[in-house]
């Protein structure tokens, strides 16, 4: 054994240096979950100076110390390793201070120090402090005849590779803090820097961030969750384009987890090839994988147990409402007929208690038959009195997928810590049904529970419209349709983590969207393309409906009996062929599909008109504080992804573009050399080169959809007449989350309009966590927050006495 593979082994024992608070730990080796929290610890309890200061010097020590002990190769990639660490992080201290220094102006108050600047320095604080633990470890254990050199040494160059990305991403921000107009958080450049500004962002290297350093800025107790779902993910992934189907897909996908599962570079290779490449259907496919029986019960046993919880149909039948401004005239509530026409509109009622109403006949009749969970839901012969709330929920799924079923055991914990009905509406989903159906079902659901809401267990004295992301949307849009209507508006909104526009701008939260593994940019873009109406029915789909229900089940029967046999190999050979894997996946070539089809136009909605306004939306210039208030058209631009082979292309992207395809060949012409040098690529300084995507980025055909700015689907464009008409609003946002400018922008809008508005920022968590509420402490936490904004709507307390 040569000198240098003895003392690059690994040692099980952490040893920190005297700086640290904690004493050392004796063995066994701590657990990756302590790791992670020391280095929290690390982020929270130093100023980024300091943690940037002890990174260097311990980065220098170490590289000394590797390159002093031969020319093996081992150790030559240690050293450079090393040299890197400091070298961005000396880069990337400037840019993050920068950032800070005025982070502060974009917050919505002093009580809520939050906006994607702030996002943005806290992320890379958090590599730098896993860097800055590791450092110390290395340090103290690399003379031990036990360091594990090929596991240190990956897990330096895959934090590296995230730190040199995340410096990227702060140039980015500095390059938004120098286009945008003060106290504006959305990209509002000309077209030829937007054009590059896209160009360079699209290329950018992604796998590092679903690898090793999954969720590394998340609270430690998420980690094991995301792991896991970005192995079923990947897993799921490789077999969805073999037009397999239900159980064969899911066989399959167990059988080749487990090299996901021991290879971090191999899952988050596969992982941005799947993120790029994969159709909005496959995203619907694997979300809704909570839907299956098995698991939705599962899940269900751990939930609050309720006395309702019925499925039920409102027929498609228009009804009347009574006006707010004089209840003796009415309004017509026509059902819902974009795309598909007349068809009755789902929602599921979930109550703690057995009330009166909710076991009448006019009820029962309504009642839609979901198998054998009908068995658990007679009623029972105690009522308790209505209840002077109602709760309508709608839920999320980036428009594109879920039910009230996923949402379920959070809700059934609502109803029994509000006292409450809930009524959750089961709108159409896109691509199948874009905007505006699933807006009109909710309205049309949303008036039919406030009429009825004596079947529904509720005197409605008091009720609340709650949802979380693409439902937190909706329930903006359905507030404002009513007010449309003159109907009676909730009496409060609580949305979680809400998107409150659809149009393709960037800001700083947006710049996340590169290391989310719950929201990547593609993902964003794919489900945007859906709800708007650009998104085009996957061919598999239409072959599938060839086959009818039997050809399906003979056909997976055959594909289930092959996948057995074919993934049990596959799962031997992985772990006999590993080494020989890791090897080879540096040499995959991406397969550039031939020229794509010219799209087709965009389906326009057969009830546009009536949701037109007759004042024009705002773009998002003029939602800059103390901004121009002089309306201007933001251009648009397509923009290039990567793929890897033939698809269906994503057709609206987040970020801006050219209005017309044509204008993004005039662009790219127009940007020559001296055009680009002032543009983006000015953002990074000379010398600095981010990492590319090693799959090749190639160009798809995009073009703009104005539908986008409709209010009724961008409720931050939505003219200060609309927003007027807004009952109180409470907001829940997730300092992480890309979506988090969305909440900041949406509730400065409300404040300066005079509306009341809360937001609360909650840390550590990822979008979505709500469906994560038994997860942990802290998201245990987030939801018992959302209740309490719940019960502010329901119990609002007393009004302060006039001076």
């Amino acid at each position: 054994m040569s000198p240098d593979s003895q003392v690059l082994r690994r040692n099980w024992l952490v040893v920190p240096s005297q700086s640290q608070i904690r004493s050392p730990e004796p063995p066994p080796p701590p657990h990756p979950e302590i790791k992670h929290e020391t280095a929290s610890r690390f982020s929270h309890s130093m100023d980024l100076h300091s943690i940037t200061q002890s990174l260097v010097t311990l980065a220098e020590d170490n590289m000394a110390f590797f390159s002093s002990q031969g020319p093996g190769e081992t150790a030559r990639r240690l050293s450079s390793v090393f040299a890197g660490v400091r070298e961005q992080a000396l880069g990337l201290e400037p840019a993050l201070g920068r950032l800070l220094s005025v982070a502060h102006l974009f917050d919505l108050d002093a009580e809520t120090p939050a906006n994607g600047y702030r996002s943005l320095v806290h992320t890379a604080r958090c590599c730098l402090a896993h860097l800055l633990h590791k450092c110390r470890y290395v340090a103290s254990n690399r003379r031990s005849i036990f360091f594990r050199t090929s596991h240190n040494l990956a897990e330096l160059e895959a934090y590296l590779a995230a730190l040199t990305q995340l410096r990227a991403l702060a140039y980015y921000g500095q390059r938004l803090l120098a286009i945008n107009r003060p106290g504006g958080l959305f990209f509002e450049g000309d077209e030829k820097i937007t054009a590059e500004f896209l160009r360079e962002y699209v290329t950018l290297h992604k796998g590092c961030f679903y690898g090793r350093c999954l969720g590394f800025q998340f609270t430690p107790a998420i980690r094991p969750f995301l792991q896991t779902i970005s192995i079923g993910l990947v897993s799921f992934g490789e077999h969805y384009k073999r037009n397999e189907t239900g159980l064969s897909v899911t066989a399959s996908s167990l059988f080749t987890s487990g090299r996901f599962a021991i290879d971090p570079e191999l899952r988050g290779a596969e992982f941005e090839r799947i993120i790029q490449n994969l159709d909005v259907h496959f995203w619907k496919a694997f979300w809704n994988i909570t839907e299956i029986e098995v698991l939705s019960s599962l899940a269900n046993m751990a939930s609050a147990t309720v006395r309702i919880s019925r499925l039920l149909s409102l027929p498609p039948e228009a009804f009347e409402m009574p006006l707010t401004s004089d209840p003796k005239l009415t309004v017509t509530i026509s059902p819902p007929l974009a795309h598909t026409g007349p068809g009755p509109v789902l929602i599921r009622l979930i109550s703690y208690d057995l009330r009166e109403g909710q076991d009448s006949e006019e009820l029962n009749s309504l009642v839609k038959s979901e198998g054998p969970r009908g068995l658990e839901l007679r009623p029972r012969p105690q009522q308790a009195p209505r209840s002077r709330s109602l709760v309508i929920h709608i839920h999320g799924g980036g428009f594109v997928a879920q039910t009230s079923r996923s949402h379920e055991p959070y809700l059934k914990g609502w109803a029994q810590e509000l006292g409450a009905p809930i009524v959750s509406i089961d709108y159409s989903l896109a691509p199948e049904a874009p905007f505006p159906r699933a807006l009109e079902e909710c309205f049309f659901a949303y008036c039919w529970a406030v009429k009825h809401c004596a079947l529904l267990g509720s005197t409605g004295e008091r009720i609340c419209l709650a949802g979380d992301s693409a439902g937190g949307n909706l329930c903006f849009t359905v507030s404002l349709r009513a007010a449309a209507y003159g109907v009676r508006v909730p009496d409060g909104i609580m949305a979680a983590y809400p998107v409150t526009t659809l149009q393709s701008a960037a800001s700083p939260s947006r710049l996340l969207s590169l290391m989310d593994p719950l929201l990547p940019l593609s993902v964003l873009s794919k489900c945007v393309s859906a709800y708007s109406g650009a998104e085009t029915e996957d061919q598999s789909d239409s072959d599938q409906k060839a086959l009818g229900m039997m050809g399906l089940v003979r056909r997976d029967t055959s594909l289930l009996l092959r996948d057995l046999r074919l993934g049990a190999s596959s799962w031997l050979n992985s772990f006999l062929e590993l080494s020989g894997r890791k090897s080879q996946k540096s040499s995959i070539a991406p397969v550039v599909p031939d020229s794509a089809p010219p799209t087709e136009s965009m389906r326009r909605s057969v009830s546009e008109a009536a949701l037109a306004q007759p004042e024009c939306p705002l773009t998002l210039k003029e939602l800059s504080l103390k901004g121009s208030s002089e309306a201007t058209d933001t251009p648009e631009m397509s923009l290039s992804v990567e793929t890897l082979g033939p698809n269906t292309p994503s057709d609206v992207n987040f970020f801006l573009r050219p209005e017309h395809p044509r204008e993004e060949d005039e662009v790219k012409e127009e940007l020559n050399p001296k055009d680009r040098s002032q543009g983006v690529s000015n953002a990074f300084p000379e010398g600095f080169h981010p990492r590319r995507s090693s799959q090749g980025a190639i160009r798809m055909p995009l073009y703009s959809a104005p539908i986008v700015k409709n209010p009724f689907m961008s409720p931050l464009l939505a003219p200060d007449s609309m927003l007027k008409t807004l009952p109180p609003v409470h907001m829940v946002a997730c300092a992480l989350d890309p979506m988090l400018d969305d909440s900041v922008m949406f509730a400065r809008r409300l404040r300066g309009l005079g509306q009341p508005v809360t937001l609360r920022v909650v840390e550590g968590l990822p979008h979505g966590f709500l469906s994560l509420a038994a997860l942990c402490r802290e998201t245990r936490q987030a939801t018992e927050l959302c209740v309490e904004r719940i019960r502010l709507v329901l119990s609002p307390p007393p009004a302060a006495p006039p001076p």
